[in-house]
């Protein structure tokens, strides 16, 4: 798991929500379980950005799809931003994080996403000066922005 990578053994850590291996990008460690729910539970509002890579051009009326929430057969996913930035790009804004939920976002649109990196989570967003596998410890800033989050 990504808790094999740090260099701190200590059995308190866990992940804020999940990346899949196939999903790279921004992932908070934390002991602090307030903190945690707080960040995932779709109720506070905390949205998490990711860019994707498609392997087709999405349609734009997949803007108002997303708007609406998209039904993905096991549940409907609450509403969510989709931003075209591209023929095969876009940033997708979700408050949930259910299992592979924004590529089956995409594939229920008619796109397959082909590259998945999380951006940012609630104020936090990703450090673009750490390489693939790094990371660091939050600055006392940042850890207050996320306890007080506000919608």
């Amino acid at each position: 798991t990504v808790l094999d990578l740090l260099d701190d053994k200590r059995k308190d850590l866990f992940p804020v929500g999940r990346l899949d291996i196939h999903t790279e990008g921004l992932l908070l460690i934390t002991n602090d379980g307030e903190l945690c729910h707080r960040l995932l539970s779709p109720k506070h509002h905390v949205d998490k950005c990711y860019f994707a890579k498609t392997d087709l051009p999405i349609p734009a009326d997949a803007v108002k799809k997303f708007e609406e929430g998209i039904d993905l057969g096991d549940f409907t996913s609450m509403p969510a931003k989709l931003e075209i930035i591209g023929d095969c790009e876009a940033k997708v804004i979700v408050q949930e994080g259910k299992f592979h939920q924004v590529k089956r976002m995409v594939k229920a649109v008619g796109s397959e996403v082909l590259y998945l990196k999380r951006l940012s989570m609630g104020s936090l967003k990703l450090d673009e000066e750490l390489k693939l596998g790094e990371y660091r410890r939050l600055t006392k800033a940042e850890l207050q922005e996320l306890k007080e989050h506000r919608r």
